[in-house]
């Protein structure tokens, strides 16, 4: 059986088709610039096929979805031979508020409910309808399956989610922490109980998704306890171009002092901070661990800020779970620099946390592995997530019947 995954950004839509035979890749790609001039697909055969680019106007979400469909049923690049081939359609939904705690079918309940949920996540959830929408079109009678960065951190309790604002705030407005990644923290925690070879229900792990966009979050017994970020994707920790935690007066100070808008100030915190603000140089990592420790000044500091904020997050939840068997990071930075898996873990050992420096730099992406020392009582991972997968076994779950399609819950048998 064939499950088609489609991530629909503002401006792009990424795609992969699992056979769900063997969850092996039949394909995967990334439209860039709907929308907009210069658009183009890159398309893959495979997990680790050649890559070819199509450039070709795409107006919209619509019409790129139709055009990654036509890409899977071509001579050329094709990889099916009908659209009846593909048996459903998983969407990655950002944000579901309190009403998802798990995947659940799409119908029109769940499509008005999502759009309900546009004001927490304005960015996000009106390009997640358009890709939703466009497959309704395009494949009518394809069941659809809306996959939630929130509903993995439903589990929190409200001691954890609350803010101290007055209660009518989350009565009457559901203003709360909402945490996201929750389908990568899912993924990598329980992994990391495998790894380990522990019961994932008796498992302590301390995820850190750390990327352009970053969260670590509390898992015990398999059930999100605590997340770093918010009510948005804007609180936690210091990210590539987000400010993380900030004390909420620096923002009325900012606002009234410069005069800022609302909007602008949206466009400060969000685009124009993190460590993109405290280096003066860039969002990507990776051009400020270039010559690290003497690059600059600056850039130095922004490395030691943003990991400096990650190891106070890994002792605060040690703290929540009362011990911890593993740490492990993952996504593009948590896999791929040894230099903030060094930073973060720093002085650490106190709680059980060492690594090995050796193991530390020989692990990037595509390794995964334990880079502890043997005497370390916390492990310490490198693991590779994967959202896309996690989206198409609940779809494949849902339409086999094993999930509840309007709770995501497992059905008893």
């Amino acid at each position: 059986m064939n499950i088609l995954v489609l991530n629909c950004g503002s401006s792009s839509i990424k795609y992969q088709l699992f056979d769900m035979r063997d969850k092996s890749v039949l394909a995967k790609g990334l439209v860039h610039r709907v929308g907009m001039a210069g658009s183009k697909i890159d398309h893959k055969k495979g997990d680790k096929g050649d890559k070819v680019t199509v450039s070709s106007e795409i107006l919209d979400h619509k019409d790129g979805i139709k055009k990654v469909l036509d890409l899977l049923v071509s001579k050329e690049n094709g990889v099916i031979k009908s659209l009846n081939e593909i048996k459903a359609v998983g969407h990655r939904v950002v944000h579901g508020g309190e009403k998802f705690a798990g995947s659940v079918l799409i119908d029109q309940e769940v499509l008005d409910a999502v759009k309900e949920c546009v004001n927490f996540a304005p960015l996000h959830n009106p390009p997640n309808l358009k890709g939703i929408e466009a497959v309704l079109e395009l494949m009518p009678n394809v069941k659809q399956a809306g996959v939630f960065d929130t509903a993995f951190h439903q589990t929190m309790p409200s001691k954890a989610f609350l803010y101290a604002l007055p209660y009518m705030f989350y009565e009457k407005e559901k203003i709360r922490r909402y945490g996201f990644h929750g389908t990568s923290h899912r993924f990598v925690s329980k992994r990391a109980s495998e790894m380990l070879k522990i019961p994932y229900e008796r498992s302590k792990i301390i995820t850190c998704h750390l990327g352009n966009g970053c969260s670590i979050a509390a898992v015990q017994g398999g059930v999100s306890v605590d997340t770093s970020m918010g009510h948005t994707p804007l609180e936690g920790l210091v990210m590539g171009t987000r400010c993380g935690d900030i004390d909420p007066a620096i923002i009325l100070h900012i606002m009234k002092k410069h005069e800022l808008t609302p909007q602008e100030l949206d466009n400060l915190l969000n685009k124009h901070s993190g460590v993109q603000g405290i280096s003066g140089e860039s969002n990507d990592l990776r051009d400020l661990e270039e010559g690290w420790p003497n690059r600059s000044e600056r850039a130095n500091l922004a490395l030691d800020v943003y990991a400096y904020r990650i190891r106070k997050y890994i002792g605060a939840y040690i703290a929540v779970m009362n011990g911890c068997d593993a740490l492990a990071f993952t996504a593009g930075v948590g896999e791929n620099s040894p230099i903030i898996r060094e930073l973060a873990c720093k002085n650490l050992d106190f709680l059980g946390i060492k690594i090995d420096m050796d193991l530390n730099n020989k692990t990037w992406r595509g390794v995964e592995g334990d880079i502890s020392t043997p005497d370390a009582k916390v492990r310490t991972l490198v693991v590779g997530t994967n959202e896309e997968l996690v989206i198409a076994e609940d779809t494949f779950d849902l339409i086999e019947g094993r999930l509840d399609p309007k709770t995501g819950k497992p059905k008893r048998k």
